[in-house]
């Protein structure tokens, strides 16, 4: 994996989550439409009660570009003012990857365009929420 597409998938990981940093990336599959990973993600709960998510569904476009996708439908737990290690699916297009290189070869920062649906559940109850965000990313940021 070239130095620009660790630091697309370093995007896509911050994006996903504000709360969550990347612990491990994992390609397991790579083809001619793109591929496919696993994200781990080490996810911080600030609140002083329990959250559980039972659903997570996100979409990231770079540059006007769908880069990547990712789906995670298993319930767990994120303990109150606790880390928690999550291990999401994701699947990612060469499209997406190709956009974010120009933009950072002429522009030096990557925009980005995330919607994230979430099924959450605390004692409360449960609630669904999108989130959207949109930004830039400069290159300072996303290598090391």
């Amino acid at each position: 994996m070239t130095r620009h597409s660790r630091a697309m998938m370093a995007l896509l990981l911050t994006a996903l989550a504000g709360c969550a940093t990347l612990h491990t990336l994992e390609i397991t599959n790579i083809d001619f439409s793109g591929g496919s990973m696993v994200l781990w993600l080490d996810v911080y709960n600030p609140n002083d009660y329990e959250i559980r998510t039972t659903r997570v569904v996100a979409s990231l476009d770079l540059e006007d570009t769908h880069f990547g996708n990712a789906t995670f439908d298993r319930s767990v737990a994120l303990a109150a003012a606790s880390h928690t290690l999550v291990k999401i699916p994701a699947d990612f297009a060469w499209e997406g990857v190709g956009a974010g290189a120009r933009a950072l070869l002429q522009r030096g920062a990557v925009d980005y365009e995330l919607e994230t649906k979430l099924r959450v559940e605390t004692d409360l109850g449960g609630r669904d929420v999108t989130l959207r965000n949109r930004g830039a990313v400069p290159i300072k940021d996303l290598v090391p």
